[in-house]
């Protein structure tokens, strides 16, 4: 028997990924967790042999930093992500912390199942479109002076004070900032400058 845990912060998707699950006689569902922060918590408690995070960003929380806890503290646990069709920079940080499944979200609903038990029985299943799309988009990639704007910006400077310290105008650090947000496929900036740090740009 598969044990398996899954992560979503909505109950209904969450709902309808442990049922589907369930149809396979050879998968058991042993836990269910809502955040990121209760991922590893809930896979010490039930040392799951598969954690399903059927979303790289759980409510506005990015889930990377618990699958690194998890692969550190449960090596023998096996991780897969669901990805929607996110932005190149956050599917490379999710290909960067070695995770033993990426699979598309709107994928069918049979190769969940299939993805499960592969993963389980020590394989690696990456979808293809997406290992694609991290490899070979560029438009993610900040310069190297957007870089040091956006992490002035992380340390909590404001944009005056990112303008004194770069002998920059206040209009062209605005500028890059906006530029990092657009980059990035971030709402605002506070999740560009999460989307960085997740992705180890800053």
């Amino acid at each position: 028997m598969i044990r398996v845990m899954v992560a979503h912060h909505a109950n209904l998707v969450r709902g309808a990924i442990v049922a589907l699950l369930e149809q396979g006689r050879d998968i058991s569902v042993v836990a269910e967790v809502e955040n990121a922060h209760d991922i590893l918590v809930a896979a010490r408690k039930w040392c799951p042999d598969v954690v399903i995070i059927a979303d790289i960003d759980l409510a506005g929380e990015s889930s990377l930093p618990a699958v690194a806890e998890v692969r550190s503290d449960l090596p023998e646990c096996r991780i897969l992500i669901l990805a929607g069709r996110c932005h190149p920079t956050v599917l490379r940080a999710a290909l960067s912390t070695t995770v033993h499944g990426l699979l598309f979200k709107d994928a069918h609903p049979s190769k969940l199942a299939e993805a499960v038990r592969k993963v389980a029985a020590g394989h690696q299943v990456l979808d293809p479109d997406l290992v694609l799309t991290a490899a070979t988009a560029s438009s993610g990639m900040l310069t190297a002076r957007e870089v040091d704007v956006l992490r002035l910006a992380a340390g909590g400077d404001d944009v005056s004070r990112i303008a004194e310290r770069l002998n920059l105008s206040i209009g062209t650090v605005r500028n890059y900032l906006a530029s990092t947000v657009t980059k990035l496929g971030a709402r605002n900036r506070i999740d560009a400058i999460r989307i960085a740090r997740d992705s180890g740009i800053i």
